[in-house]
């Protein structure tokens, strides 16, 4: 991922850590960055389990997130 990513659309669906089975539904984002901000947020809730998938196709985990976020200067 380079830092030119940060500025292409983004999907993010959070989905609730403690409801299995549950469904959510996926919301678009103008930028990544946008949407990395608000999945960091839900990852602080600590009730949140965000997922993002990015313009080209790549998905980012919860892990890779919380992982990524700080280095991307976004925490």
């Amino acid at each position: 991922m380079t830092p030119a990513d940060l500025d292409k659309r983004a999907e993010l669906t959070i989905w609730p850590r403690r409801a299995p089975g549950r469904s959510a539904e996926g919301r678009p984002f103008a930028t990544l960055r946008e949407a990395l901000a608000v999945a960091i947020a839900a990852i602080e809730s600590g009730e949140a389990q965000p997922w993002i998938i990015t313009e080209a196709g790549d998905i980012l985990s919860p892990r890779w997130i919380q992982a990524n976020s700080r280095s991307w200067g976004l925490q």
